[in-house]
């Protein structure tokens, strides 16, 4: 029990340290809904919808700086995948993000940004689960794009 809660704070003050977003890619909006008025970009104010298994989790949605991201992608082995298609879908609707674990399934909350690409003669379309993700790169119909961008992105609700 010593070593988890060690191992949470250590990831708690590299993420207070070190995660900055200047730049929200939230499907959700920036603005608050029911006031009107601008809305926080960090903690709950940047939760986002996220596909788990067909099932949507929202989840929280901070990015760590470019060096505690490379640091993270140097040194921690058990980051998971956010994929995201950054072109979005037809009718300028949002692709909803696919996360590949929750709480229970292997989850820990520091997920790497793999993007997602529709090939040519693919028509854009949601995705639900990594598998599916996975099944449709081994078809060719997507590409995917390994980033080097890295996210603090807890499961907050499902």
């Amino acid at each position: 029990m010593k070593k988890i809660t060690t191992i949470i704070a250590a990831i708690t003050m590299l993420f207070a340290a070190s995660c900055s977003k200047t730049e929200m890619q939230s499907p959700v909006g920036a603005m608050n809904n029911t006031m009107g008025t601008p809305k926080s970009i960090h903690g709950i104010g940047s939760a986002i919808p996220a596909f788990y298994d067909s099932v949507m989790h929202t989840i929280i949605f901070e990015q760590f700086s470019a060096t505690a991201a490379a640091n993270l992608i140097a040194h921690n082995g058990s980051i998971n995948f956010i994929y995201q298609s950054d072109n979005g879908l037809p009718n300028n609707q949002p692709f909803i993000s696919v996360i590949d674990a929750i709480p229970g399934d292997g989850m820990n909350p520091v997920w790497r940004e793999v993007q997602i690409v529709f090939n040519a003669n693919f028509i854009p379309h949601q995705l639900y689960s990594d598998n599916e993700v996975l099944a449709a790169a081994a078809s060719g119909e997507i590409t995917l794009n390994m980033t080097d961008e890295v996210y603090w992105c807890p499961v907050v609700h499902h």
